[in-house]
């Protein structure tokens, strides 16, 4: 993936850190999970959740985002597995998660994950101005007109 599109993506999810995670091969729905996410690291992800939520059991999982503003989706695929550096731990807690789990960061029905990811796809909509001329007046938009589309790792 090239370090534009990579960088367009990151900024893009930090702003609006929200992500559809679901296991693979599971018959559940996706569903929409906090991204807790480390500059340093831009091959991972981590959650806080409860231990009986859907994808606690961790594994094989796929991941899609899609930002606040619209102009940037990503389908991402890894591996979730159980954070149990506490240090990391520590680094992400904060008074949002807090919110979500009030007994505190010790608690033992507070799951730590960490989303390895191993594959990426990102769509970045970038439409020109004569791409968006074309659209509103019903004429055909080429894929180059559109944005930047790029697979690889992010």
């Amino acid at each position: 993936m090239d370090h534009e599109t990579r960088e367009t993506f990151w900024k893009a999810f930090e702003d609006s850190p929200y992500i559809m995670m679901k296991l693979e091969g599971s018959h559940e729905h996706s569903e929409p999970m906090t991204a807790q996410l480390d500059k340093d690291a831009h091959h991972a992800i981590w959650f806080f959740l409860p231990r009986s939520n859907r994808i606690a059991a961790g594994g094989a999982a796929n991941g899609h985002v899609a930002t606040k503003g619209h102009d940037t989706f990503a389908s991402l695929t890894g591996l979730l597995v159980e954070e149990t550096d506490a240090s990391v731990r520590d680094k992400h807690w904060n008074t949002v998660v807090e919110s979500w789990f009030p007994n505190g960061k010790n608690d033992p029905n507070v799951l730590m994950l960490r989303f390895d990811i191993k594959d990426s796809e990102v769509w970045v909509a970038d439409m020109s101005l004569k791409g968006k001329f074309k659209m509103l007046t019903g004429q055909p938009v080429k894929a180059h007109e559109a944005g930047e589309h790029a697979t690889g790792r992010v």
